[in-house]
């Protein structure tokens, strides 16, 4: 499937399943570990495969974490898997001292991050992870934007030896990743190039970023599209690179505004070479009752939204 294909979607939950199994056939070190949540992490499979590998600690978030921590200094790599809000907000001083102070390598699996929860509400939503997470030293942050990163996540955080949060998303996505693009730290993937200005994406935002690319095409604004996998390490030099060659720069993610993918841009443009900035996600609110789609629109966090963040950064900027 090729960059340019947004038709077809698909569950990036599946392949984090999927490649998981096949990396726990191939390494007896991978185990998995979930807050009565082998369902909803997708681990059915895993258990019925190696029932003798995955943990089931209940609703208890911060043991969760402890007991991951503790299989990576037995030798293990532990996937830990829960809902994103509950994963990070329970069990943050956990992630801090036990994982990321101590420098375990734990694969910390952050399911239906986001508002992808809908009507559950703030409580179930998942807007704050990426700014705790990038709070934390010492600790890698990557947000996929599709199937094919998710697969590459799962791969390079199995093998790097070091803690790291990854999102996993729970609402379909259309594939956008070249089948020839890196992935690893400090790496953003250039999908669409332009020179009138840059938006620069992450997770479900990055095949929205495309749609307004096309749209914008149509009217004569060519936009450089970059995807940043790694939220932390980030690639400052292609921020840098888009500030200067560029008009300005458009973030998006599905995240607070406070701290996120927009804050770690700002700082990097800042410091480096200013030049305007507009900052998709949600404004320190909570949200209305409403089901993903509604939320995404209602905060602008769609193609009609991105292509009036660039227009008003170029009327103005």
């Amino acid at each position: 499937m090729t960059v340019t294909d947004q038709q077809t979607a698909f569950d990036c939950r599946q392949d984090f399943a999927a490649e998981l199994l096949a990396l726990a056939a191939e390494d007896e070190r991978i185990v998995a570990v979930c807050n009565d949540s082998v369902g909803s992490s997708n681990l059915v499979g895993f258990r019925e495969r190696f029932p003798d590998r995955l943990i089931n600690v209940g609703i208890a978030e911060q043991d969760l974490v402890g007991v991951g921590a503790g299989l990576a200094n037995a030798g293990k790599i532990p996937f830990v898997c829960a809902a994103a809000p509950f994963l990070t907000g329970r069990a943050l001083e956990q992630i801090k001292a036990d994982v990321a102070y101590s420098e375990a390598h734990v694969v910390l699996c952050g399911q239906s991050p986001g508002m992808a929860y809908g009507e559950l509400g703030p409580t179930h939503h998942s807007i704050e992870d990426l700014s705790w997470m990038r709070a934390v030293a010492g600790l890698d942050v990557i947000v996929p934007a599709d199937s094919v990163q998710t697969r590459a996540a799962v791969r390079w955080a199995a093998a790097s030896g070091r803690p790291s949060y990854m999102r996993i998303p729970r609402f379909k996505v259309p594939v956008v990743t070249p089948e020839d693009a890196p992935f690893e730290p400090r790496r953003a993937v250039l999908l669409a190039d332009g020179d009138d200005a840059t938006v620069i994406a992450i997770g479900s935002l990055t095949s929205r970023a495309l749609q307004a690319a096309a749209r914008l095409r149509e009217e004569g604004v060519y936009l450089r599209v970059l995807n940043m996998p790694f939220l932390d390490p980030l690639d400052e030099e292609a921020i840098e690179a888009a500030a200067r060659e560029t008009r300005g720069i458009v973030t998006a993610e599905e995240a607070t505004i406070s701290g996120g993918l927009g804050a770690a841009v700002a700082a990097t443009v800042v410091t480096r070479h200013p030049v305007p900035m507009r900052i998709l996600g949600v404004p320190r609110v909570f949200a209305p009752t409403g089901d993903t789609a509604f939320l995404l629109d209602h905060f602008g966090l769609s193609a009609d939204g991105i292509v009036s963040a660039v227009k008003d950064l170029l009327r103005h900027g």
